[in-house]
């Protein structure tokens, strides 16, 4: 009854109802994409390394070692040697590693020396593997394997000659163009920081660096392919290394292990727990899209209160009908209580569903772009109790005009005033 009431009553108003649905649908839309996203955001964040025990890199602060290792973000204060990382590495607990060398870069996309053993070792994800769209892993001196977004971005494809840059410059004229690589493989999207590399081998990566000396290319000096082969490549130092233990009971005695290296300043710093304090550091952003999006929902239901409360004036002569056949201030009362409700409900069900179809379809573009993993939108807890309180809030703010409506004497609405 009351509900059929408050819908004839809203038809009557539609254009007016329309306008304020969709302004409820809009608020609510971004609130629930707000939240849904920075969950999301958050999880994939976590997630752009997994299986990796531990990061070792030249003693810094842990956020540092993390960006540079594992977003390429930022430079390390100083190298590991070679030595260093074998004695580590041969640690009887020590199950696998992965060394990393970085300092070049083309067309603005770092390099990495690597072995091959990051191809297989390193996960991402739920402990999700790197698998190849094209080619394979670097078999030979001079291979090269891209990421997804660097082989879209360039048009690259398995075959095609690159020159590597040194130094991180987008644009740079101290060019290793004496010796010119060859894409081997091409890696699937991932989502990470891993689309945006290039992976060569750590003797590659010694090979080009041959006649170099403290970043300059010594004038007069080449040394010719035949030469490069009687060489031995093997790295005088590295940039950082990835550890994999026999066990995760080992974690931390590993750990303070080399924090504690005497032969030269070590960090070892565990990813997530890292990831998670780079996270809380992005807390203040994160809380102004919430308030943000809160205040856009207030707004959206005050002008709802305001609308009916508007109306009232004009529905004097409606309500005092009402009054007169019988119906009681209370029901008066719930009458517009519903019709609230019922444009607040409206709206939420227009945003969950626009929400979804979105996600659908932006999902592939925040991963590929932006390196976000968004899943699809799904009603849980989290979306349930939002709803509650904005049904709870638009009760609230509804008490305004309902009070307006429920105080109106039915001689106020009989009474033709002149």
């Amino acid at each position: 009854m009351f509900a059929k009431v408050a819908w004839h009553s809203l038809q009557n108003r539609r254009y007016t109802a329309i306008l304020t649905i969709i302004s409820v649908a809009i608020s609510t839309f971004v609130l629930l994409g707000v939240e849904h996203i920075r969950h999301e955001a958050k999880e994939s964040f976590s997630k752009t390394v997994s299986g990796v025990d531990l990061i070792v890199g030249a003693r810094t602060s842990q956020l540092n070692l993390l960006l540079y290792s594992v977003f390429h973000i930022g430079n390390p204060t100083n190298n590991i040697s070679w030595q260093s990382y074998r004695e580590l590495a041969d640690d009887p607990k020590v199950a696998w590693t992965i060394p990393i060398s970085l300092g070049d870069s083309h067309q603005g996309y770092r390099v990495m020396g690597t072995t091959d053993d990051f191809f297989m070792r390193f996960g991402f994800g739920k402990n999700t593997a790197l698998s190849f769209s094209e080619g394979e892993a670097f078999s030979q001196l001079f291979d090269v394997v891209l990421g997804a977004e660097v082989a879209k971005k360039l048009n690259y494809r398995v075959g095609d000659p690159i020159l590597l840059a040194h130094g991180l410059g987008r644009i740079s004229f101290s060019m290793h163009d004496d010796k010119p690589f060859s894409v081997k493989g091409i890696l699937r999207p991932t989502g990470t920081p891993a689309d945006q590399t290039l992976y060569i081998s750590l003797q590659g990566m010694e090979a080009i660096h041959l006649d170099w000396r403290d970043g300059v290319k010594i004038p007069g000096k080449k040394v010719s392919d035949s030469d490069i082969e009687a060489l031995d490549l093997t790295p005088k130092s590295i940039t950082a290394f990835m550890i994999g233990l026999q066990s995760k009971m080992a974690i931390f005695s590993v750990q303070r292990h080399i924090n504690q290296y005497p032969k030269e300043p070590l960090l070892a710093i565990l990813p997530g727990i890292t990831l998670t304090e780079l996270w809380q550091m992005m807390n203040s952003m994160e809380n102004t899209l919430r308030l943000i999006s809160i205040l856009v929902l207030f707004s959206s239901l005050l002008g709802l209160s305001t609308m009916l409360l508007s109306s009232i004036r004009e529905r004097q002569r409606e309500i005092a009908v009402m009054r007169a056949i019988g119906a009681s201030p209370l029901f008066v009362f719930l009458i517009i209580q519903i019709e609230a409700l019922m444009i607040t409900l409206v709206g939420i069900i227009v945003a969950i569903v626009i929400l979804a179809i979105g996600i659908l379809l932006i999902q592939s573009t925040l991963a590929e772009n932006y390196g976000i993993f968004i899943n699809h939108f799904s009603i849980n807890n989290q979306t349930l109790g939002i709803v509650g309180i904005i049904i709870l809030s638009t009760f609230i703010l509804g008490l305004i005009p309902s009070l307006s409506a429920y105080r109106m004497s039915l001689h106020h609405g009989l009474v033709e005033r002149s």
